[in-house]
């Protein structure tokens, strides 16, 4: 890495950082005026209103935005170059179009990785506490925390039954659970109740009381009772209760998880959580697009300067932005595939991308 390289990574991340610092400090700005009303109302506690929502708020709408950030610093750093003739003089001593673009695909490199750490492990954290904050304060709205009459399949053959499950205490009343073989009940079990173990080392431990349990084989049947029974069962407290924007909360690996149970058991639409486990993916590469594609429109001087190229730039990344939305929609209310939908804002700006580079050099 020349010295060159170390110039031009120092003014993109400086560039890139200290604009989301700007923007997010104006975002909060306007967000506490606009809500202030509902905190009063609401008596919301100033330490919750700062350390578990806007200490959550921040991570959240920064990765959001992340490709418009990565499109601004990358246009208005590199219009600042041209204008000041260090394009045209680098070009001069010999240094490549192509070469020129690597220190941007460097910076672009450490931009997606911290994007995909964030979006992957740590922001899905956070938002337990953000979406919390707001459903007790803002949306006056609490997630379901009981539930009626829940069918589901627990693995291929296996149908659990809850007749009411309370989520606060984890526990449920009327539940059973049958086994099939070649489309035949040969197992029925049924207990009173069914309390899920949160203090347990063992994941999906469940106490039941007052249990019955059917074998049935051939013509005989085979009936035991137990006061208590642990059982280990493959179903947890929240495959009981949709949370709204439960998607946001889960980390990649818990995502990946929940669709292939889900999808073990027969359930129907999964595609709000599999466009969010793609675009997990997808998201990070925009900051390679859109670099180039900033690079490409502001790498010579023109006539309107800074604020024509900032205009092209906020103009594009807006569009993919929205592009973003409009796709997911599509995916959750067409029936297009989640992967093509998450994907396809990278898809058509990569096009765009490559032809804007081709052009740049002319």
């Amino acid at each position: 890495m020349k010295r060159i390289d170390r110039y031009i990574i120092a003014k993109f991340l400086g560039t890139y950082f200290f604009s989301i610092v700007l923007i997010i400090s104006i975002g909060v700005v306007f967000d506490f005026n606009d809500n202030i009303d509902r905190f009063t109302e609401s008596h919301a506690p100033w330490r919750a209103i700062v350390f578990q929502y806007y200490l959550n708020f921040i991570p959240y709408y920064a990765n959001l935005f992340s490709a418009l950030f990565v499109f601004i610093s990358v246009i208005f750093f590199t219009t600042k170059m041209a204008d000041g003739s260090e394009i045209i003089a680098m070009i001069s001593a010999g240094i490549s179009y192509r070469r020129l673009l690597v220190p941007y695909m460097v910076s672009a490199a450490i931009i997606a990785a911290l994007s995909f750490f964030l979006g992957a492990e740590v922001i899905p954290r956070s938002s337990i506490k953000r979406l919390a904050f707001e459903n007790v304060y803002k949306k006056r709205e609490k997630d379901p925390t009981y539930a009626e009459k829940v069918q589901l399949q627990v693995e291929p053959g296996v149908i659990a039954y809850m007749e009411h499950f309370d989520g606060i205490s984890k526990t449920g009343i009327h539940f059973s659970l049958d086994k099939f073989e070649q489309k035949k009940l040969v197992s029925h079990l049924s207990a009173y109740s069914a309390g899920y173990d949160t203090l347990s080392d063992v994941r999906y431990q469940w106490h039941l009381r007052d249990v019955t349990i059917r074998e049935l084989r051939g013509m005989r049947e085979k009936i035991t009772h137990y006061d208590l029974v642990d059982s280990v069962i493959r179903i947890e407290p929240r495959d009981f209760l949709f949370i709204r924007n439960q998607q946001e909360t889960m980390t990649v690996g818990e995502l990946r998880e929940y669709i292939e149970k889900q999808r073990n058991r027969g359930s129907g639409n999964l595609s709000v959580f599999e466009v969010e486990y793609y675009k997990r993916y997808a998201s990070p590469f925009a900051a390679f697009i859109l670099s180039s594609i900033g690079m490409s429109i502001s790498s010579r001087k023109r006539k309107g300067g800074l604020g024509l190229a900032l205009g092209i730039g906020i103009g594009l990344s807006a569009t993919y932005i929205l592009l973003q939305g409009v796709s997911a929609t599509f995916s959750t209310n067409a029936g297009m595939h989640p992967a093509l939908a998450a994907w396809i804002p990278n898809i058509l700006y990569t096009l765009i991308a490559i032809y804007l580079y081709r052009k740049a050099p002319r």
